[in-house]
């Protein structure tokens, strides 16, 4: 398979990298410095630097893969757009070459809160720091929604920039038992399962590292 990584030099994109290696797919690495960060001497692994708010350069970087992998960060004030805006330049890109599969990594906060209509990051207790990127994480779901294509967006609590367990719960659109943490491995090792096994397509997945 060929799989298009957004997001590649993030701890979350440098494991998924690793773990697609590992399940023998060619990786197409996207970011704006990927040459400075990312080792270029990794067989069936391709450099390709550009900017996730550029059509042109996402569209040539989707052209001719399989399935996309998006793990974009970016700042934590609401001034930095990256998740949303870059979400829909891929959801465009997408949309005009080919692939359908797109897996995505969102946030614990636009997962239902127990509060029937609201989200988690709408609730009282929420950290007020974290809502500007719950927000932008909802906008990238919202694109994703309105898209004809085969989406999974998987929602963490903290990442902790630690190797995979293979130990974690999972749950549909709400939060699951467990730590309040998991692992940028475990993220990675679930965006790979999933991309082979399609158990949550046109669903938000709630993770957790087990108590």
């Amino acid at each position: 398979m060929r799989i298009t990584i957004f997001g590649a030099t993030g701890m979350t994109g440098k494991r998924a990298i690793d773990e697609a290696l590992a399940h023998g797919h060619e990786v197409r690495a996207f970011g704006r410095n990927v040459f400075e960060t990312l080792s270029t001497e990794r067989e069936r692994l391709e450099l390709f630097k550009g900017g996730v708010l550029s059509h042109g350069e996402v569209e040539d970087a989707v052209k001719g893969a399989d399935a996309v992998l998006s793990c974009l960060g970016g700042g934590t004030d609401g001034t930095d757009r990256t998740r949303s805006l870059g979400m829909k330049t891929i959801v465009e890109a997408m949309k005009k070459k080919g692939p359908q599969r797109i897996i995505a990594i969102g946030s614990v906060g636009i997962l239902d809160s127990t509060e029937p209509g609201k989200l988690v990051y709408q609730m009282p207790g929420y950290p007020s720091s974290l809502k500007p990127v719950a927000h932008e994480h909802l906008e990238a779901w919202q694109y994703l929604q309105d898209s004809p294509l085969e989406w999974t967006v998987l929602c963490p609590p903290q990442i902790k920039d630690e190797p995979a367990t293979g130990e974690y719960n999972l749950s549909l659109d709400v939060r699951p038992e467990g730590q309040n943490w998991v692992t940028a491995g475990d993220l990675a090792h679930f965006m790979m399962h999933e991309l082979e096994a399609n158990e949550w397509v046109k669903a938000r997945v709630g993770i957790a590292a087990k108590t």
